[in-house]
This record gives C-alpha cells, structure tokens and sequence, in this order.
C-alpha cells in the first residue's frame, strides 16, 4: 500500500535566509525548530488520515486529551544529512519505522505503516531542505517523530484518536572541538526499566522516570546514568540515552568488544546494532552477554577492560572516561578516548555522511539531488 498524499500548507512568515544562516553557524542541539511539521491523524475506524506539512506552531488539546493523563506518548529519533552529490538522506530510518511501531504496540496505540513514517520524513524535507546544512561534515537535521493520545475523556482504556506529527531542528556536531570523554554516574538505588515493563519503547515516561537519577549523577559531575537491572541489581542495563559497549584486551593483545545482551528491559538501539556490524566488518570481535557492574568497575582497575563508550543518535558514540559511584570511582584505561572506540565511531560517521561506501545499504535518500536546494 502506498502512503496517502500529503496536503502542504506553506508558512506564511517563515525564517530569513539570513536568520536561518545564523542558526545553522551554531544550532546546538534542539534548540530552533525549521518552518514546517508533519501533522497525520488517526481514528478508529478511519484508521489514518489527512496528513499534512504545516507551518511550525502550537498545538491545541483538550484538558482530558487522554496523553495528559495517562501517557500514551511515543517518539523516535533519527538525523539527516546532506550528502555529496546534494541529495538528503537518513540513516536506516525503516529501523525507526520498526521500532516506533513497536513501541506503539507496546503502549497500546495505532501503529503507523513504515510508508507512511518514511512519507512523512520525505515530505517534511521536501519544504524544509534548506535547513539540512551543507555537507562534508557532522552536520545535520534532527527529525523528531512522536505520537500521542488525543481522544478526550477520563476512562483509563487505549485511546480512540491519535495525533502524529514530525518536527525538525538543526544540529551541529556533537563534539565542535574533538571528540571528549565523559564521567558517568553507577546508578545502584533507581532503575531504568524492569522485565515486561517499557524499556524496550521508547516512551516519555521512560525519560521522565530518568530525569531525578540524571540529577543525582550531575551532581557528582557525571554527564549521564548508568544504570543496573532491576531483578538482580547486578547487570549493567543501559544509560539514560545510551546503549553501552565495553572493549576488553587481554593478555596477547586481542581485543573483544561486549555490549549488554537484549534481556527484556533493554532498548535496542539502532546505533548499538550498526556498530556490532561495523565492528565485524573491521575484524573486530562483538560479543552480547550479561556485564555486571562489578565487571567493570574492576575490569576498569586491573586494566582488562580498556575502553568504554555509549553510543546513540545524538552524539553516535561517547567515550567513558571515568565512572563514579557511592564506594568511589575508577577511569577507563588512560581516561582518554580509545583506538576502538575511535575506530569505530569513524567508521559510522563516514558512512552516514557519504565520505565511505555504504555496502548493508543503511542510508535511504529522502530527497534526491535534483530536488534539493
């Protein structure tokens, strides 16, 4: 089935060259949005319809709109970028497509077909491509596809009505000045997510549930959470944001990658599944398996384990320097980031801007150099 087409309302007023000239020098991160979003309902029994491109703007609800009350939110998180030849692509953005449908099952709401996700991205970027900024870097367009419930009324039951919609904001690199390592806070009293809970969709209250954690870890001037499983208390889990790999090297000199197994609790991060790819293209070996907290706390000491990173869609990968927690805190290898972790993150970035050759296929051309500006 074809997506249905789109409807587009040109912004009336919006952005000056020279006002998008300057955001695009240093956009930061989410901090300006372009002129256009993508709007799509749904309905039951009409299933989905009337999507549009619509000038960027408020949006109205209802006081018992059911989202505000219950929850039902999900969202994904995917970039664009101008590659050489001028077209705009992204990057395996039918995996987001799976995974926002996934997480749409898991919370009880209307999936979105995969045509009708990467239409919506197209489309979008049809009238906004002036925001995709000029390639030959780490650049790009974030994209911000989310959905939430929209019928009113009180009753705690699925909703009947939902409201999706895709808005963009520039991004600049995540590292301006070379790539940085980061403290990381041991987390042992909160847990992210539980067996059978939400950790494997991406939903705010996932996020919102992290914030008092994130918090904690600041204050220990760590940048981010990690955080152990909920049964055990034993398993490193996941970041708030990040999936994590670990490089251990052992005696000869070879060197083994491991990243937490997908025990249930786990989201699967499409970054983290690119990796154990591009790290098997390298000939370097990936293992997903259980790492308990105590592993790397004394991996990190006796100089077995020698790199840590995160990875994700904003920043791609993050090196760990150090990890801190209530006992104290130990650095990862010489705090510095590792051959590995370097390695690595070239090697995705390169094929993700068009500067190296793309043989699994990952990057989806949204809008072709003929039509872009």
């Amino acid at each position: 089935m074809s997506a249905p087409k789109f409807s587009v309302t040109r912004n009336p007023a919006p952005a000056s060259p020279q006002r998008r000239a300057d955001v695009l020098a240093a956009p930061g991160f989410g901090r300006y949005m372009t002129d256009h979003m993508v709007t799509v309902r749904w309905t039951a029994g009409t299933g989905w319809h009337d999507p549009a491109v619509v000038p960027y703007g408020p949006m109205t609800l209802d006081p018992s709109s059911m989202v505000l009350h219950y929850g039902q939110e999900i969202f994904e998180g995917l970039k664009a970028y101008r590659q050489p030849d001028g077209s705009i692509a992204s990057f395996r953005p039918d995996a987001n497509a799976a995974r926002f449908a996934g997480s749409a099952r898991r919370l009880a709401m209307a999936e979105l077909p995969e045509d009708l996700f990467l239409a919506s991205l197209s489309e979008l970027l049809a009238v906004d491509s002036e925001w995709v900024p000029e390639a030959g870097g780490e650049d790009s367009l974030y994209l911000r596809p989310f959905m939430i419930a929209t019928e009113v009324g009180l009753g705690v039951r699925p909703s009947s009505e939902y409201l999706y919609s895709v808005i963009a904001s520039p991004a600049g690199p995540y590292f301006s000045g070379g790539v940085k390592p980061m403290d990381v806070w041991l987390e042992t009293e909160y847990t992210r997510a539980a067996l059978g809970g939400t950790g494997t969709a991406k939903c705010g209250g996932n996020y919102a549930a992290s914030l008092l954690p994130q918090s904690v870890g600041a204050q220990h001037g760590c940048a981010q959470v990690a955080y152990l499983d909920a049964e055990e208390r034993q398993w490193i889990d996941e970041m708030g944001s990040n999936n994590l790999f670990f490089v251990f090297r052992s005696d000869d000199g070879s060197v083994e990658v491991a990243t937490p197994d997908l025990r249930g609790s786990v989201l699967a991060g499409i970054t983290r599944d690119s990796l154990i790819t591009v790290a098997k293209d390298l000939g370097i070996s990936v293992v997903e398996r259980r790492i308990s907290g105590q592993e790397w706390l004394g991996g990190a000491a006796s100089g077995v384990l020698t790199e840590v990173f995160g990875c994700g869609t904003a920043a791609v990968i993050t090196p760990i320097g150090t990890v801190k927690h209530s006992g104290g805190e130990v650095t990862v290898g010489n705090g510095e980031p590792g051959p590995v972790t370097l390695q690595l993150r070239e090697a995705l970035t390169a094929i993700q801007r068009g500067a190296a050759p793309d043989p699994h296929g990952w990057m989806h051309t949204l809008v072709p150099a003929s039509a872009s500006v």
